[in-house]
């Protein structure tokens, strides 16, 4: 039984590509829910994480960056964005600090999208300064908290180190705190309403940006063809297929005798293991399937644009 002040809401995690979204998701919940890759626009859904405690309920949505929507999947992505903010009762706008301080020309059009979308917003809204420990000398950030408080007057401002957790005490106190009274809307053990399947695509594509880097192409896409479960021998079997759009782009991710292929199967499956709880046996192919980031029939197959499970309009 829950008590009569207790709090539960929605927060949503909005800002540019690389701002650090996922991680400042990862470091509250103190677990992996999000991929998190030096490359920008890694998150392609909406990716729900559940912080509970005995006063309260936080219900975080990591969203896909804020970007120009050029393509049928940059419109999908943006648009799981722009519903998720719709339906939260918190708004974090979270800012590359670092990045600003060292190229300011690139604040203006970051930002942009962000204020005309909620300038007139009524609804709390708390803009974080991210990845301060890049900061050598701290006293460079002022003039750029004087800017951001003068963009959004209304808002609380934070400076914060999402990948150290420094500030994040502050910031999930005042998040607490803003969250309307009402009962918790999933059992107090829940961390993500994401399906298992999703997280184990999300493994493999991450470990496809980590280990590929700079050669991987963006236009990449994992989808779970088969699952099966064989309790027998405490074992989940797992045959996943690798999408890119080109041959020359499929030789890239198989590399020379299979050792990319084999080296992102390997970390791949370790991590799964690790979220299931079994041995998981995984099996990747690398397919080639043309100008697949406007198919929406699809795009919508692998999820992307929709409306996390269990999300309650």
């Amino acid at each position: 039984m829950t008590s009569s002040a207790y709090r539960c809401g929605w927060v949503a995690i909005m800002g540019p590509p690389n701002a650090g979204k996922s991680t400042l998701l990862n470091s509250f919940l103190g677990q992996k829910i999000a991929i998190v890759t030096p490359k920008a626009q890694t998150t392609r859904n909406r990716i729900t994480g559940i912080l509970s405690d005995p006063e309260t309920q936080v219900i975080f949505m990591d969203t896909p960056g804020i970007h120009a929507t050029r393509g049928k999947m940059n419109r999908l992505m943006s648009q799981a964005a722009w519903e998720a903010s719709k339906d939260a009762d918190i708004i974090l706008v979270i800012l590359d600090a670092e990045l600003y301080l060292r190229r300011p020309e690139y604040m203006e059009n970051d930002i942009k999208p962000l204020l005309e979308a909620i300038k007139a917003e009524t609804r709390p809204v708390l803009v974080i300064a991210n990845k301060v420990d890049l900061v050598g000398d701290k006293s460079r950030l002022l003039p750029l908290m004087e800017q951001l408080h003068e963009t959004w007057p209304l808002a609380e401002l934070f400076p914060v180190s999402a990948l150290n957790k420094v500030g994040l005490e502050g910031l999930l106190g005042k998040i607490k705190s803003e969250l309307p009274v009402g009962e918790p809307q999933f059992p107090d053990d829940q961390l993500s309403t994401l399906p298992v399947r999703f997280m184990a695509a999300e493994s493999i594509r991450e470990k496809l940006f980590l280990n590929l880097h700079q050669e991987l192409p963006y236009a990449i896409a994992v989808d779970i063809e088969n699952w099966e479960e064989d309790k027998s021998r405490d074992l989940t079997i797992i045959n996943a297929v690798i999408y890119v759009t080109r041959p020359s782009q499929k030789a890239i991710v198989i590399g020379k005798g299979g050792a990319n292929l084999k080296k992102v199967g390997q970390a791949a499956r370790l991590e799964i293991a690790g979220i299931l709880g079994t041995k998981v046996h995984l099996e990747l192919w690398v397919k080639v399937r043309e100008d697949w980031t406007e198919d929406m029939g699809f795009l919508h197959s692998l999820a992307l644009g929709a409306a996390p499970e269990g999300f309650q309009e």
